[in-house]
């Protein structure tokens, strides 16, 4: 929320905020939220209690509940956010009990995404940061005013400590639940203003180590609920046979044997398949599997095939007369290119990977005349209880999303088609829930795929090695162009998910970024941090191979690229000092990679093997240093680390799906392969925090840097073999060794 983000502002009401832009401000209403905007946990935590505002309630026993915004996929969210709240208004962490906002984004929306309801994009910590620090002295100043008219004393006569009211003149103090008992709200409303927020010095919780995630426990215990866990009186089961190709409709549907399956009860057409309600799961599955459908012909994604298209890519890229939209320029770079003394060209590619969530897409839906009640493990309420309402063909504001925790995300759970799976046919059987859970084979083949793309980079150097110019041409299909077409069409036909990441923050002379869209049809989404991903292996294969051309170490060379970036070379530095950078191996090599995505800095290297005879690579360690601005949770950073570094390298050197004349190759897993225990790397992250930066995004960090190190790794161990094409599959290994 700093920089060039816009505050709305917007009327007070009895639920809502008053922001003001001027002085960054924010005023809390009082009052309550009522029906749609309060679920049954609120209502049960807000029972007699006191409300300064909608994100926080103290009972009379002084227990402290406070709203959690975004969702929990296993990243920590349901913590670090309300810890933001609870360290401003000095709550006592013992005594804080967290809950599920419910579905309504213009009281929990994120600024960083538009006021939207959206877990994502590693945007949640930088998008609610200010604001609920914000909310949390506002809470503080609301107690203090009614502390001060309990003990007949100015406010400013008064402390607070972890969960108490402290009059240090008179030695009286009050507790918060003393205060929620017998306490009035205060009128007028007290304000509060960024001179309000506690200094650094000051931080009781935010940057301690020993602050325990609030979701593990259930987690332990078996107590959690995530989507697939819901029960609801009087249940049905749900399940859709999709078209093998994406995009064709069944023409006619033989569902004779299939309905004659014991407990079936309904078999229903969509535009994109066959439903089945039953009141098992296996009856619903079985009937599927039975279901004798003819499809349509006419979708265009018939004709893709990924190994095709990627070569078709790879051309597009290459052709720099085939011009596209113009992502960043600075400078000449077509002279500077022109009139270089030394040009290295590279191309880099990467195959289409399913994000295969361990918890598969499903959700349950209640359908009451024009109302709707969901339960799903979705990342995006707003966008949910919108395609929710195209369904049934009532209004936004009559669906209710009830936020379960997600077994895992990674962008796939902010797609609609599961909700709307549940929606269709709870809308058959209105006044009973239906519950829809994917297969594992439907989860992965129906999924909506990182894209398939291809990248052409041109450097040039003078005759001393310098860079002169930058030339970066990325083609791939639209994120955007599907899921938020005003945004596409406004930005002129640039994605700029697709190309993130390519603006790094090297010391370039002239550079420039090209994004060229390919159309083929198929519906490509968010995975796991999607542009950047790809982006950053080109680029840091890139400049190990200027550091390669010019004889010198790939380290101090991005050490002189970065030489007004103190925290990126800092990141740089201690990564190298964890390794050992400059110590020999026998054979095994290290390769470095750098990130400033999300707006946090990392520096990763990977420790490598090989195997010349199987193509194999090893990877035994990786070292990462990360500088998330903030570190709220420490510990929890190192964790997101782990699960980013664990599941980057298992991208770069195994997962891939495979489309041939539009019918996805992979199926489960068996044939969709991803890392195993086994195979995991030892992981080693040191959190360096710079003081009086801005709090970065940390849930996708780890990922970019660990395939580009494990490619570098390997180049120095081969004297110089690059590999160009995630994943880095054995045989691809052998074919570049044989090269």
């Amino acid at each position: 929320m700093t920089g060039s983000f816009k505050l709305r502002s917007r009327a007070i009401s009895r639920r809502s905020f008053l922001i003001t832009a001027g002085s960054f401000g924010v005023a809390v209403a009082f009052g309550g939220l009522t029906g749609n905007a309060l679920n049954a946990a609120m209502a049960r935590a807000a029972e007699g209690g006191y409300r300064p505002n909608a994100w926080v309630t103290i009972a009379a026993d002084g227990m402290v509940s406070i709203m959690s915004p975004a969702v929990e996929m296993g990243q920590g969210i349901m913590t670090t956010l309300p810890l933001l709240i609870a360290e401003e208004m000095d709550a006592d962490w013992d005594r804080v009990r967290i809950v599920q906002a419910p579905s309504d984004a213009e009281t929990y929306g994120n600024p960083g995404f538009y006021g939207i309801q959206l877990t994502g994009g590693s945007e949640s910590t930088r998008g609610y940061y200010d604001l609920l620090r914000l909310i949390g002295a506002q809470t503080r100043k609301v107690i203090l005013a009614s502390a001060a008219g309990m003990l007949n004393v100015p406010t400013r006569a008064l402390a607070t400590e972890p969960g108490r009211v402290v009059h240090a003149p008179s030695g009286r103090t009050l507790g918060y639940g003393e205060i929620a008992a017998n306490g009035a709200l205060p009128d007028p409303l007290p304000q509060a203003t960024r001179a309000d927020l506690k200094a650094r010095e000051d931080w009781r919780y935010v940057g301690r180590r020993d602050i325990p995630r609030v979701d593990v426990p259930a987690k332990v215990d078996g107590t959690a609920i995530y989507g697939i866990d819901v029960q609801r009186p009087d249940m049905l089961y749900g399940a859709v046979l999709r078209a093998p190709v994406q995009g064709e409709r069944p023409e006619v549907i033989d569902d004779a044997v299939a309905r004659a399956v014991p407990g079936v009860t309904h078999i229903v057409p969509l535009s994109y398949g066959v439903g089945i309600i039953g009141k098992t799961v296996e009856a619903t599955r079985r009937a599927k599997d039975l279901l004798d459908v003819t499809w349509s012909t006419s979708s265009r994604v018939r004709n893709y095939t990924s190994s095709h298209l990627l070569e078709h890519f790879r051309s597009v890229a290459r052709d720099v007369s085939q011009t596209g939209v113009e992502a960043f320029s600075a400078g000449d770079t077509d002279a500077a290119i022109a009139h270089a003394a030394t040009v290295i060209d590279a191309d880099y590619m990467s195959d289409l990977v399913c994000h295969a969530t361990m918890e598969p897409m499903n959700a349950t839906a209640l359908v009451t005349g024009d109302r709707v009640e969901i339960w799903a493990p979705t990342q995006g309420p707003t966008g949910t209880q919108r395609f929710a309402a195209d369904v049934v063909g009532t209004t936004p504001d009559k669906v209710k999303v009830n936020v379960t925790l997600l077994g895992g995300g990674f962008g796939r759970k902010a797609e609609a088609d599961f909700i709307i799976d549940a929606v269709s046919l709870a809308r058959e059987v209105e006044g009973r829930p239906v519950k829809v859970i994917w297969s594992r084979e439907d989860d992965i083949r129906h999924d909506k795929f990182r894209p398939l793309e291809a990248q052409h980079i041109q450097v040039g150097l003078d005759a001393d090695g310098n860079i002169t110019g930058w030339r970066h041409r990325i083609v791939a299909d639209s994120v955007f162009a599907r899921t938020n077409a005003q945004l596409f069409a406004q930005a002129g036909g640039h994605d700029d998910v697709v190309t993130e990441g390519a603006h790094v923050n090297y010391a370039l002379p002239a550079h420039r970024i090209d994004y060229i869209r390919q159309d083929n049809g198929l519906d490509i989404g968010f995975w796991f941090a999607v542009g950047v991903g790809y982006t950053r292996f080109a680029i840091e294969c890139v400049v190990d191979e200027i550091a390669a051309a010019r004889g010198i170490d790939p380290l101090q060379l991005r050490l002189d690229l970065l030489r007004n970036q103190p925290r990126a070379r800092r990141v740089i530095e201690t990564v190298g000092r964890m390794a050992e950078w400059d110590r020999a191996r026998d054979g095994r090599a290290l390769g470095l990679a750098y990130s400033d995505a999300f707006g946090s800095h990392c520096a990763q290297i990977a420790d490598v093997s090989l195997n010349r005879e199987t193509g194999v690579i090893r990877v035994h360690k990786v070292w990462a240093a990360v500088d998330p601005g903030v570190a709220i949770q420490p510990r929890h950073i190192e964790g997101m680390m782990i699960v980013g570094i664990t599941n980057g390298t298992g991208h770069a050197l195994f997962e891939q799906i495979n489309i041939v004349e539009g019918e996805v190759q992979e199926g489960n897993f068996d044939t969709y392969r991803v890392i195993r225990m086994s195979e995991a790397p030892d992981i080693e992250v040191a959190v360096v925090p710079t003081s009086g930066s801005p709090v970065g995004g940390m849930g996708q960090v780890g990922l970019p840097p660990v395939g580009p190190a494990i490619a570098n790794a390997v180049a120095r161990l081969t004297g110089g073999v690059r590999l160009r094409h995630y994943p880095f599959l054995p045989e691809r290994v052998l074919a570049a060794l044989g090269a």
